[in-house]
C-alpha cells in the first residue's frame, strides 16, 4: 500500500502557528498600505507639477521662449520642471494626456496650455453656437457681485464656464465648501452676439456675460 508523502516545499508554503499567521498578515497589510501610499504620492507629484507648469505656461515662463500661440520647447519645459521635481518626459506626457479638464496639449517637441493666461497669447478657439445653457461656480460673496455686474475675465483673458452643473460645482469646490452655481443662458445671450467658445469638453470661454443672463440655481436645481 502506498503511502501519501507531502512535499518538502508543501510544509514550508504556509504558516502553521499563530505567531507566522500573523507575521504573514502583517507584511500582507502593510504592502497593501505602501502601494495605496505610493499611489497617493504619485498623484500628489502629478499635481504639484501640474500647477507648477499651468504658472508657466499661463502666466510667467520666465526664461522659456514662448512664440505668440502659448507654445514652448517640450525639453525646455521639462529641463525648468526638473529643477524642481524629480520627472521625465513621459511624465509631462502622462499629465497631458490623462487630464480631464485638458489644461495643456503637445503639437510635435512643443507644448501650452489651453486656456486659463494672463499674458498675451494668440489660440484659435472655436465659436460654439448651439449650446443653451452654461454654468459657473462660485462662492457666495462672489455670486451676489456676478449677479450685480456680469461674469467678467477679472486677471485672466477669459470667463471660465462649465457644461454642467456638476463641472460647475467641481470648480467651486476648490473656493469654498458650499460653492453658488450661477445659470447662464447662452442661449439668449448669444442672440444678444455674446460669443461662447468651446475650449475643452468641460471647459467654455467668453469675454463677458451681462447680469441680465445670470440667475442663481437654488439647492434643489444643482442636485
Amino acid at each position: 500500500m502506498k503511502t501519501e508523502q507531502t512535499a518538502p516545499h508543501a510544509l514550508k508554503s504556509a504558516p502553521t502557528t499563530k505567531s507566522q499567521r500573523e507575521k504573514t498578515k502583517f507584511h500582507q497589510t502593510s504592502s497593501g498600505k505602501d502601494n495605496k501610499m505610493h499611489s497617493k504620492s504619485g498623484e500628489l507629484l502629478k499635481t504639484r507639477v501640474s500647477r507648477y507648469m499651468s504658472y508657466l505656461l499661463r502666466h510667467n515662463p520666465e526664461n522659456l521662449k514662448m512664440d505668440k500661440k502659448g507654445f514652448v520647447n517640450l525639453k525646455e519645459l521639462l529641463n525648468k520642471v526638473r529643477q524642481r521635481f524629480p520627472v521625465n518626459e513621459n511624465f509631462i506626457r502622462e499629465i497631458v494626456q490623462k487630464s480631464d479638464k485638458k489644461h495643456f496639449e503637445i503639437v510635435g517637441d512643443k507644448i501650452r496650455a489651453l486656456y486659463g493666461h494672463t499674458i498675451p497669447v494668440e489660440i484659435q478657439l472655436e465659436e460654439d453656437k448651439t449650446v443653451k445653457k452654461l454654468y459657473h461656480g462660485t462662492t457666495e460673496d462672489a455670486a451676489s457681485k456676478i449677479l450685480e455686474n456680469g461674469l467678467k475675465p477679472m486677471k485672466r483673458k477669459w470667463v471660465h464656464l462649465s457644461p454642467t452643473v456638476k463641472i460647475a460645482k467641481e470648480v467651486g469646490l476648490r473656493r469654498t465648501r458650499e460653492p453658488v452655481i450661477l445659470e447662464i443662458d447662452a442661449e439668449a445671450a448669444r442672440k444678444n452676439k455674446i460669443r461662447f467658445y468651446k475650449a475643452t469638453e468641460k471647459v467654455y470661454l467668453c469675454k463677458y456675460v451681462p447680469s441680465k443672463y445670470i440667475q442663481c440655481l437654488t439647492n434643489k436645481e444643482r442636485k
